[in-house]
């Protein structure tokens, strides 16, 4: 990888610099140096001197792109050294170009006030985005594609959440209800399909992944950059995934965009490659595999938060959960019970749809309602579960047993009648068993994330 920089910031105040040298805002004081734990808690980047690191580090990754590169730099240069408030830096990152891009960005780099280049050997936006983050010394960090094709007067509002420690990443948005964009239908289809595939599959919430025009704090980045494995275009889609999984806060910012005609980009390759990350991702969400937990931000970013000590969180978030799995859980049950019920008696058939239907309770309820991720403690979980079972069939076959001894032959309504009392009670019973003796630690966990010196070592996502 070649390097040539500026050394001079771009204009507009900026972070003061420590005694290392470094940004008050930046890596030193930031947090991305911390290995385990929390994120830190988000805070107003402050605006100092102009000679200080910059704010914002803008990357604009190329491959063989001669011809835009340099207006693109200038109109880029020109409307943050008017605009941005805050000390900024442009960086062109040189995607393995085979033509005189690298000669190009580097005049550039020696002409403009803040601006650098970055020449890397291997092909890949993803790739280029993850090394200059990486080695970047801006608290934020943002990109946009070459083509200039979003309106540049959403980048000040793409990256003020970000600033001001209100959001953790931002992206600009062509779908959303204002955005304005001008395109092909090809186009156009394929970005709409593209997005309902990510809703429908990976239960994405963001209304627009592929935008080139995306921002992030850069201790965010730290800890969520290692987890993304896909180095092209996949790169945007997977990263906004995972932060969303992990609870981050995501800023959708309404574009005004216009297609270039001339883009490279190959759609039908590029289509292929995201449906394979699509699959990867989702496959690794299932099975737990993602250490989502180090992306958890600390309750408490709002002080009046921070006073509620003791109080359990997510309570309510729990039952729904609890109540969505209990009734799926039913219908499995009913679905086993007849299919059971083809080849042996009533007895075994309900005891075998009980049992298998008990088990996939036990794991949805500490997936999708406790949030318990990843393959540790699941044999435990699955015995407390059973136990848990066990108790309230007990319950509700002895609310029979003791019905039938006490009237001798009772009436269906009136077993249907003690069969509901009895459910109930089990239910409830089975929640509060499940959150206070199977899955203890989220409860605990809920009421140390909104204490002011939450710990570094809870192994669970606290969202």
């Amino acid at each position: 990888m070649t390097t040539t920089d500026s050394l001079r910031s771009g204009p507009g105040p900026g972070p003061s610099p420590g005694a290392d040298g470094r940004s008050t805002s930046g890596r030193s004081t930031s947090g991305r140096s911390t290995s385990g734990g929390h994120l830190p808690v988000r805070e107003h980047l402050p605006a100092a001197a102009p000679s200080a690191a910059p704010v914002l580090d803008v990357v604009v990754p190329v491959h063989n792109e001669e011809k835009d590169l340099r207006p693109c730099v200038l109109r880029l240069h020109d409307h943050l050294s008017r605009t941005f408030p805050y000390a900024f830096r442009i960086t062109v990152a040189d995607n393995a170009s085979t033509d005189a891009t690298p000669a190009v960005a580097a005049r550039l780099a020696a002409e403009l006030r803040g601006v650098r280049y970055v020449g890397l050997e291997e092909k890949g936006r993803g790739r280029a985005l993850r090394t200059v983050w990486s080695g970047s010394d801006a608290p934020v960090l943002a990109y946009m594609d070459v083509d200039l094709s979003t309106d540049l007067n959403a980048l000040l509002p793409l990256v003020a959440p970000l600033i001001s420690g209100h959001s953790d990443l931002a992206i600009g948005s062509r779908l959303a209800r204002s955005a304005r964009v001008v395109r092909g239908s090809k186009r156009e289809f394929i970005s709409r399909a593209y997005n309902l595939i990510l809703r429908s599959s990976l239960a994405a919430g963001f209304s627009d992944a592929q935008c080139g025009f995306k921002a992030i704090r850069s201790e965010v980045a730290e800890r969520l950059l290692p987890m993304v494995e896909d180095s092209g275009w996949f790169f945007d889609t997977e990263l906004l995934v995972l932060a969303e999984r992990a609870g981050l806060r995501i800023h959708e910012v309404p574009v005004d965009w216009i297609d270039d005609p001339d883009s490279t980009v190959h759609i039908v390759r590029t289509a292929t490659e995201d449906l394979k990350g699509v699959w990867r991702v989702g496959r690794a969400l299932a099975v737990g595999a993602l250490p989502l937990d180090r992306l958890a931000r600390p309750f408490g970013d709002d002080p009046r938060d921070r006073a509620l000590t003791g109080v359990p969180r997510g309570l309510a978030r729990q039952l729904v959960g609890f109540c969505v799995v209990g009734a799926l859980s039913t219908l499995f049950y009913l679905a086993l019970y007849s299919l059971f019920r083809l080849g042996v008696g009533p007895q075994l058939a309900n005891g075998g749809a009980l049992l298998v239907s008990a088990v996939a309770n036990t794991a949805a309820n500490r997936r999708l309602t406790f949030g318990v991720r990843g393959r540790s403690g699941a044999v435990r979980h699955q015995a407390q579960g059973l136990v848990v079972f066990a108790i309230g069939l007990a319950l509700t076959s002895g609310s029979l047993a003791a019905l039938g001894a006490a009237s001798g032959s009772p009436s269906h309504s009136a077993e249907l009648a003690v069969l509901i009392t009895a459910n109930l009670a089990a239910t409830v019973l089975r929640f509060l068993l499940l959150r206070a003796w199977v899955f203890p630690a989220r409860a605990h966990a809920h009421t140390r994330a909104h204490s002011n010196t939450p710990t570094c070592s809870e192994p669970e996502d606290l969202r």
